[in-house]
């Protein structure tokens, strides 16, 4: 901005033109700190209610423009370019996917990341033992020698985003059937990322974007030796446990911290003890500044999935048929299990891990389907439909006319199979871990029938292989009462033309006696016994145990009657699913549609706002660690406090991390997040590092299907609580002094 003006040796003409110009400048503009993103000379487009630019998930190469715009008016400071830019040094450079399924953020010149407790928490059960409980008590490396390497963990990069829309659709024509179409698509994807240019360490792949109407090309880096740095115990990382999962107010530190190694020249490699620290091309400063009602928040990650999009007839058939019977069967699991870990501790850290991730989304369809009768959104959508069918018969679309009547007669006709597969799901391969095992074995029968002695030998190496880690964390005293109440359900519940023989007319309780008595498939011992010896000897072995036995006939039905039927139908709803989402950018041309997300990089935009959950309640934006002293329970799993953060807390000793005295735990944003974005930064208005996301409210958990700005929120641990566990409750002064620590709002 123009600060002042040099008027010397000027002709009066001259300047009076210039001071003209000068006070224009001066009224039309707003005042603003000057960074160095230089985001100043941006058209800020004025918008009455900032509700119109909340939601959505953009892909990060495309955001200039109205992107850009709608970030300025919320209050960014930033350009698109020092979000996403493929020749310099921009905010996409410190985002890593982390081990396929969350978000990290790189906070140091050293390659440390961060993430949350749940996203790290296999990791950090896999080093504890019942002596060396990291998650009783909580780990911090105070070197790099003492960091724990991790074979099985990698995180990847996003090096550039290419569109290949037109190469993917090449030959394509509309007399193709889906079929044809699929498969020359998939070809075309393949000539495609093999021709892409690339270094020789890099990957490439290709995913499809707007229900398979737009294609992009991502170049990675997957860097495959990363360490564990830090978790505070699970008492902060994962205080309020399943009871306060997807609530507010929330009072979790749900965080860990991990380190990037490469080889000497900075590029990736295997685990070695001759790797050195990650030195990436940029990473995230901290703000001590705290956060404020209507501060701009950016969360940038890898969001998992959403349906948007989705026609009225869909979601109902989601929200009173399919996801009441998946809460059903992980109600009944989650009851039986949680009995057993409060009563034995081994048991506890052997199911730990299992027992959150089942209870997650068991808990979230629950909120969404509160959420969606809530905001109305099915009438919602069926109103939208009503507007697109009255414009499409005006003028006369008529490639357009059926799209909503095919969805009927679709859905009509998938929801048996798909209620009969998602109890498959949820019961023989999720829930009953010995029906998963025989699983396993299952694909291991199969690779001999169709692939012969070495496809048997390679798939028996990595079933092996999986059952060490497997057995580790198995109990078959806790698996055998969820097998008889879970397969007793799913008798009962799932559509009768799928069910196999072996489940109609059985005495569950004697079936179950039977199984875990006789199958050998109940031990690590046992299962390697049966998996010992040619293939022809393992197969007549596997074919005698009761429990594969019984586990067989579950999958056999599921491949050889489910499974196809499905993918039939599925194959025809995505067909006309891809047609209806061109057709609603077609038939409102002036509406904003952003992709479903899809696992790949994206950015969401809002603000820290709270919100009013039902009549006469209403949410503040922030949470303080006086709120988890007020829900301190001591001994209890879920909501205990160690002695030492009480003793910080009663000593108000903060260090600088307080705000007015108080110590903040969590904040709220109006960001549009899922799944995925798990470990996402929460990133201020000039770049910086001000939160970490790690949930939704559960009101608002619906946003995967139906975003409503005036609920959906997400939520995020406060930095500031980051730092003040590391520092002042860990003592890992090593990592404070590895981050750089700003003030932009001073």
């Amino acid at each position: 901005m123009v600060s002042y003006i040099c008027c010397t040796k000027l002709n009066s003409m001259k300047y009076i033109k210039l001071y003209l110009l000068v006070a224009f400048l001066i009224v039309s503009c707003k005042t603003v700190q000057e960074t160095s993103n230089k985001a100043d000379n941006l058209v800020i487009p004025v918008v009455q209610d900032t509700r119109e630019i909340q939601g959505g998930m953009w892909i990060p190469s495309l955001l200039e423009g109205i992107n850009e715009q709608e970030m300025m008016q919320l209050g960014s400071k930033m350009t698109a370019k020092d979000i996403y830019d493929v020749n310099n040094s921009s905010l996409k450079d410190a985002i890593v996917h982390f081990n396929g399924g969350c978000t990290s953020e790189i906070i140091s010149p050293n390659g440390l990341l961060l993430t949350n407790h749940h996203c790290g928490y296999g990791a950090i059960q896999s080093h504890s033992t019942v002596e060396h409980d990291y998650l009783e008590n909580g780990f911090w490396a105070k070197s790099y020698e003492e960091e724990l390497s991790n074979p099985s963990m990698s995180v990847t990069f996003i090096k550039r985003i290419d569109d290949v829309t037109a190469e993917v659709f090449s030959g394509i024509t509309e007399t193709m059937d889906e079929a044809a179409k699929m498969k020359l698509i998939n070809q075309n994807i393949l000539k495609v990322t093999k021709k892409v240019q690339k270094e020789s360490w890099q990957d490439a792949n290709v995913k499809s974007f707007y229900d398979g109407n737009q294609y992009l090309l991502f170049v990675t880096e997957e860097y495959k030796d990363v360490r564990l740095v830090g978790a505070p115990p699970s008492s902060i990382g994962k205080f309020g446990a399943d009871t306060d999962n997807w609530m507010w107010p929330r009072h979790t530190g749900d965080f860990s911290m991990f380190r990037i190694y490469a080889d000497a020249n900075n590029k990736p490699a295997e685990y070695s003890k001759d790797n050195v620290p990650y030195k990436p091309n940029h990473y995230l400063p901290i703000s001590l500044d705290g956060v404020a009602e209507k501060d701009f928040t950016l969360v940038f990650g890898f969001p998992g999935s959403t349906d948007e999009y989705l026609p009225a007839v869909a979601v109902d058939q989601i929200v009173n048929v399919l996801n009441p019977a998946k809460i059903e069967v992980r109600d009944n699991a989650l009851k039986i299990v949680d009995s057993y870990m409060r009563k034995d501790p081994a048991i506890k850290i052997q199911y730990a891990s299992k027992f959150a991730s089942i209870a997650n989304y068991w808990k979230k369809w629950i909120g969404e389907n509160q959420g969606i009768k809530k905001s109305n959104a099915i009438q919602k959508k069926k109103e939208l439909e009503a507007e697109f069918s009255k414009i499409v018969a005006e003028k006369d679309l008529v490639g357009y006319s059926t799209l909503l009547s095919d969805f009927e007669k679709l859905y009509s006709e998938i929801e048996s199979v798909s209620l009969a597969r998602d109890y498959w799901i949820e019961v023989a391969y999720r829930n009953v871990e010995l029906l998963n095992i025989t699983f396993r074995a299952f694909q291991l029968e199969q690779a001999y029938l169709n692939g012969g002695d070495g496809a048997f030998e390679k798939v028996k190496e990595a079933t092996i292989n999986r059952f060490e880690g497997f057995y580790k964390n198995y109990s078959a005293e806790v698996d055998k009462p969820v097998f008889e109440k879970l397969v007793g359900l799913y008798a009962e519940k799932s559509p009768k033309e799928y069910l196999p023989a072996n489940m109609q007319g059985v005495n569950f309780s004697d079936l179950t006696n039977r199984v875990y008595s006789n199958s050998k498939l109940t031990s690590l011992e046992g299962a390697k016994e049966l998996l010992t010896g040619s293939p022809e000897e393992v197969m007549k072995k596997l074919n005698a145990d009761e429990g594969y036995i019984f586990g067989k006939e579950l999958h056999t039905v599921f491949y050889s009657k489910m499974e196809p039927k499905f993918q039939e139908l599925n194959l025809q709803l995505r067909a006309v699913q891809k047609k209806y989402m061109k057709a609603l950018m077609d038939v409102f041309p002036n509406k904003r549609f952003f992709p479903d997300a899809n696992s790949t990089l994206r950015v969401t935009y809002g603000q820290v706002r709270g919100y009013e959950p039902k009549d006469g309640v209403y949410y503040n934006t922030t949470t303080y660690l006086d709120g988890v002293l007020e829900k301190y329970v001591p001994g209890d799993y879920e909501f205990d406090v160690p002695q030492k953060l009480r003793d910080l807390y009663n000593n108000k000793d903060y260090g600088q991390y307080a705000e007015n005295g108080k110590m903040p735990v969590c904040f709220i944003g109006t960001n549009h997040t899922t799944g995925g974005n798990s470990g996402s930064p929460a990133i201020d208005a000039y770049g910086n590092l001000i939160g970490l996301n790690f949930d939704r409210v559960w009101e608002g958990t619906m946003s995967d299907m139906n975003y409503d700005p005036d609920i959906c929120r997400n939520i995020m641990v406060d930095i500031r609580y980051v730092l003040f566990i590391v520092d002042k409750y860990a003592g890992a002064k090593n990592l404070i002094e590895e981050m750089k620590l700003v003030h932009p709002k001073k």
